[in-house]
């Protein structure tokens, strides 16, 4: 039960962030304005860099944690466990995409 708490709550943290980062490329340009130089591509990089490797401590860093400590079952179960609540909440948007949109 603990690992599907805590895959539960990876998976809910991930897709919260990545709602956030969808609502500031959405509405980027009524938030900041209109940005022609080169600051604009230095900020998707670094928005990019930034969220890959917040994914990875969020996706990746407690079965890292489990592996190392010698909890490689429970670690491996724990990324599988993340990644179908991933794919659950993938599907979910989706549909909301085709019946709602």
């Amino acid at each position: 039960m603990k690992i599907i708490k805590n895959a539960l709550v990876s998976a809910v943290l991930a897709v919260l962030y990545i709602a956030i980062i969808a609502t500031v490329l959405t509405y980027g340009e009524q938030l900041f304005g209109k940005i022609n130089n080169v600051l604009s591509g230095m900020v998707f990089l670094l928005m990019f860099v930034f969220s890959a490797a917040l994914m990875g401590i969020i996706v990746l860093g407690k079965p890292i944690m489990w592996y190392l400590d010698g909890l490689k079952k429970e670690a491996l179960k724990l990324v599988f466990y993340i990644l179908g609540f991933l794919f659950v909440f993938l599907v979910m948007v989706f549909v909301i995409l085709i019946f709602v949109f």
